[in-house]
């Protein structure tokens, strides 16, 4: 990535000699082998078995193998992809080829450098919601907030989160994917930074739900945008931005081990507010820890900005140019990927054209911001809902899979996003123990990298897969939760906290992975949305709970968090698809 990178320079034009004559084209044939894999009983009679769905991503439905790539050949697999995906127009058509040149372009440099940058969005989202809890106790003693009203803190972050996913999603359907991908991280960045110099309570809480806007749209944007660029056959890299997530939480935790302990009033202190003048009190000026933690992280954000908008070029997503009417830009960034992963391609508008249809025959070549929007809500009409109640086994996975994303939802933040309290109250109240508290949590942070990595290998285990992995790594996972509240030694809540974010990573990780593989292709974008909803929702419901729940037992939140989680486990031993060794089209 050169330095200096003109981010306000076309890039997308000029690629000499990477396009190549269909005739000279890498030999085509069926990329998913597995297709042809013999099918269980079941799987023969219900008809919609989840290793033989057609992908709207992917455009690969097709089971026939060619000798050479023609016009015949494109023209069959587009037939084959349309209709299994029931939407059948010029712009359908072109997203099927596209994908099909991006497929044979292959994995190379450029998504390599996509896949760190949007790395960014995940790490980035996981930074903020750990760092916000980091702050919560220095927040609550200057200003004067109780230690359970301070939790407010974090719902104000949570409805940033959630009117940023949801903004976010649609928006970059309708400016462009690119304006998207580096406004939410400047955003975030911008407000990060400016939250450090928050003069009140009320005024930290408002710009920390302002930078939740901007993170908010790192996971839909980002997820989305990376696996538009993705060949099929390396989709799997889009499971391996869940590792990105635990280093948000590790670069936080051991930030706020070197600032909080050491540029923080004594924990005996008043805030200043609710004493007389002159009496000793805790000052911004001796409690600079948590603004110097909220600083460096709005300076880490606005890096991570820095680095997606002047070292890489992104090149605007074929689909969205494709959708606004923009063919011939469309064509050139795909020959950009071309040149960047230094290969070629056989893609040209004339090829778009034959058999998509030349744009002077089609009514409707540009969709208008009306029709991006409704492709949007379409997703969540009847029609996209229904089929994923179309079969016993597959409605049956669809509540299980819902119901646990809801319960995950708002179990990890009962008790993630208010650990540095939990581990504080059991030190008592004295500088040393908010040392040791903040201490074990970068400890805990860093265990729990490990958990995201191995999870990548246990869902491959014959008799383990994805299934088991997901139930033995919740069902302890809820276990330790409880055993965190038997003891309050400090020493013993750091092994369980530890355990707990090792095999929670694990679960997690696994559970993203899973959720997209169930579900057939048209309906997966419907199903998948509707979890991530459910599970922004119950996160916004979280710190309510541990509000008013922690108000007459500190435990009660964690006691809730261990008993959501034991749900969503129970829910996990129901589930009747195993994905392993399957092709998810």
């Amino acid at each position: 990535m050169p330095f200096g990178l003109n981010p306000f320079h076309k890039h997308d034009h000029d690629f000499p000699g990477v396009v190549v004559p269909l005739s000279e084209a890498p030999s085509h044939s069926n990329p998913n082998p597995v297709l042809e894999k013999t099918a269980s009983p079941d799987e023969k009679t219900d008809g919609k078995s989840l290793d033989r769905a057609p992908s709207e991503e992917a455009g690969v439905g097709s089971v026939q193998n060619y000798d050479h790539l023609t016009i015949e050949a494109l023209r069959a697999e587009v037939e084959t992809d349309v209709a299994a995906s029931g939407k059948d127009t010029a712009y359908d058509r072109k997203a099927k080829l596209i994908n099909r040149a991006i497929q044979d372009i292959g994995m190379g440099r450029y998504q390599w450098e996509l896949f760190a940058l949007c790395g960014f969005g995940w790490l980035a989202d996981n930074l903020w919601l750990q760092g916000v809890a980091l702050t919560l106790s220095p927040i609550a003693q200057e200003f004067g907030v109780s230690s359970t009203w301070v939790r407010f803190t974090t719902c104000s972050l949570f409805l940033g989160l959630c009117i940023g996913a949801s903004f976010w999603g649609i928006a970059s359907d309708i400016i462009g994917r690119r304006p998207a991908f580096n406004l939410t991280l400047f955003i975030c960045g911008v407000f990060g930074i400016a939250a450090g110099g928050g003069p009140t309570w009320i005024g930290v809480c408002a710009l920390y739900s302002c930078l939740g806007l901007g993170v908010g749209g790192n996971l839909p944007v980002d997820g989305a945008l990376f696996l538009e660029f993705l060949p099929f056959a390396s989709g799997n890299l889009l499971t391996m931005l869940s590792v990105w997530w635990p280093v948000g939480q590790l670069i936080g935790s051991l930030l706020a081990w070197a600032f909080i302990p050491n540029y923080s009033c004594s924990s005996d202190l008043p805030s200043c507010g609710s004493v007389a003048s002159g009496v000793a009190c805790c000052s911004k000026k001796d409690n600079m820890g948590w603004r110097y933690l909220v600083f460096t992280l709005g300076a880490i954000t606005f890096a991570m900005f820095i680095c997606r908008f002047f070292l890489f070029h992104l090149y605007e997503s074929p689909k969205y140019l494709l959708a606004r009417g923009r063919q011939a830009e469309a064509v050139a960034s795909v020959h950009g990927i071309a040149h960047k992963n230094k290969a070629k391609t056989w893609l040209t508008e004339e090829i778009l054209n034959e058999i998509g249809g030349y744009p002077e025959e089609v009514q409707e070549q540009k969709l208008s911001f009306g029709n991006i929007i409704q492709r949007n809500l379409s997703k969540f009409s009847l029609e996209r809902i229904g089929p994923l109640f179309a079969t016993k086994k597959l409605g049956l996975s669809t509540i299980l899979l819902w119901f646990c994303w809801a319960t995950i939802g708002m179990g990890y933040p009962l008790f993630n996003a208010f650990l540095p309290q939990y581990l504080e109250n059991a030190g008592g109240s004295s500088s040393s123990s908010t040392y040791v508290a903040y201490r074990n949590y970068a400890i805990t942070s860093i265990v729990g990298v490990p958990g995201s990595i191995l999870a990548c290998y246990t869902v491959e285990i014959k008799y383990v897969g994805r299934k088991g992995t997901m139930v033995i790594s919740t069902l302890i996972t809820g276990i330790l939760l409880f055993c965190f509240t038997a003891s309050t030694n400090s020493n013993i809540q750091l092994v369980c906290s530890c355990l707990e974010a090792f095999f929670q990573n694990i679960m997690y990780g696994v559970l993203y992975a899973y959720t997209p593989e169930v579900f057939p292709a048209p309906n997966r974008g419907t199903a998948t949305g509707i979890a991530s909803c459910l599970n922004r929702i119950a996160g916004l419901c979280a710190p309510l709970v541990a509000i008013y729940g922690g108000g007459s037992n500190p435990d009660a939140p964690i006691y809730a968090s261990g008993g959501l989680i034991l749900a969503a486990f129970a829910a996990m031993c129901l589930l009747p698809i195993e994905t392993r060794g399957k092709q998810t089209l």
